[in-house]
C-alpha cells in the first residue's frame, strides 16, 4: 500500500513538469509614433517576449521587478482602473494582469507610482533587453 502512495504522489509531483509558466503581465504601449509601439510579455520563468518574437531572458534584477510590479498592480488591476488620457499625452499603456486590465496614458492625472513605475519597466526592457529603439 505505501508503494502503492509513494508512486502515486510521485506521478502527481512530476505531472507538473513541462508545463509552461504563468504570465505575469503583458503590456502594450502605444504612441503615434511608431517605434514606441511594443508589445511585451513578461512570464514567471524569467523570460519576456517582445512584439511576439522569441522569448529572452529578463534577468534576475528585472524578474524580481516584474513580479513586484505585477504584485503591486493587482488592486488596479482587479477594479479595472483606466485613467483617462491626459492633455498632450505622447504614450498609452495597456496592461493585461491575471486579475484584469488596467490602461493609462504618459500625462494621466493622478497616476499611482506602480503605473509610473510600469512605464519605466517598459522602456528599460523595451531598450535594454529586446534592443527596441525609440
Amino acid at each position: 500500500m505505501r508503494r502503492a502512495l509513494a508512486g502515486l504522489a510521485a506521478v502527481v509531483l512530476l505531472g507538473g513538469c513541462g508545463a509552461p509558466s504563468a504570465d505575469l503581465f503583458e503590456v502594450v504601449r502605444s504612441g503615434a509614433d511608431r517605434n514606441a509601439n511594443v508589445r511585451l510579455l513578461v512570464s514567471d520563468d524569467g523570460t519576456v517576449r517582445c512584439n511576439r518574437r522569441k522569448a529572452v531572458p529578463l534577468g534576475a534584477e528585472r524578474l524580481l521587478s516584474a513580479r513586484e510590479l505585477a504584485r503591486d498592480l493587482e488592486t488596479q488591476a482587479a477594479l479595472g482602473l483606466e485613467l483617462p488620457r491626459g492633455r498632450d499625452s505622447i504614450l498609452s499603456y495597456r496592461a493585461r494582469l491575471e486579475a484584469g486590465t488596467i490602461s493609462f496614458s504618459d500625462r494621466s492625472r493622478g497616476l499611482p507610482a506602480s503605473f509610473n513605475r510600469l512605464a519605466a519597466f517598459t522602456t528599460d526592457v523595451a531598450e535594454r533587453v529586446c534592443k527596441l529603439e525609440r
